[in-house]
This record gives C-alpha cells, structure tokens and sequence, in this order.
C-alpha cells in the first residue's frame, strides 16, 4: 500500500524558512511527477512545485518562484521543498502527491493524495 509522509512544517517569522520532506514507502519515485501542493483555509488546494523524476524538470507557482526550492534524493526516494523568504500568505498546510509523467502541476486533480499533510505557520 503506497502512502506519503510529509515532515519538517511549523511556526516560523516572516523571512525564514523551511525544509519539508516527503517520504513515499510502497512506492519508489520513479517515473512520476512529485508535487508540493498546499491549502488554506476557505482556500482550493493549489500546486507550488513540482518535479519530473524523468528529466528533473521542475515547476513553480509564480507565489513561489524564486523563494522555494524543490529537489529530490535518489538514494533516500525523497523529495524535499526549501521554502525560503516565508510570507503570511504562504500558510497552510502542505502535501505531497504523486502523478504520472504528463500530469500538470497546477491541477491538483492530476495527483494522487496520500499523506496526512504537514502544517506551515507563518507568524510573528
């Protein structure tokens, strides 16, 4: 049974940053899209990055582009989301997801959800 396992959120100031990690078990990360999405409250869930583990093409939000940085470690079958300059707005709670090559990272709907989430706060 494949499930995801996001880590590495919390309660960080304006300004700092985050590591989050994904860790699938069931499944190696091969031949898929992994994508960071996340969701306010009252908000619909949205992509912020992704990666092709064909090409290691990656995309980002234009929210995001520029402050987060996503990678992935072959050896570990992780992928992780460097979230740097932290805003209010980027607040939510953040998930990993996987999809087959082709599937479009800014529709959610393309993805498979199989983690709990992990919280991003961002508060003075």
């Amino acid at each position: 049974q494949v499930q995801i396992m996001e880590s590495g959120g919390g309660l960080v100031q304006p300004g700092g940053s985050l590591r989050l990690s994904c860790a699938p078990s069931g499944v190696t990360l091969n031949y898929y899209i992994i994508g960071w999405f996340r969701q306010a409250p009252g908000k619909e869930r949205e992509g912020v990055s992704c990666i092709s583990t064909s090409d290691d093409a990656t995309y980002y939000s234009d929210s995001v582009k520029g402050r987060f940085t996503i990678s992935r470690d072959i050896n570990k079958n992780a992928v992780y989301l460097q979230m740097d300059s932290l805003k209010p707005d980027d607040a939510a709670i953040y998930y990993c997801a996987t999809g087959l090559l082709g599937s479009d990272c800014r529709h959610p709907g393309d993805f498979n959800f199989r983690g709990k989430g992990t919280q991003v706060t961002v508060s003075s």
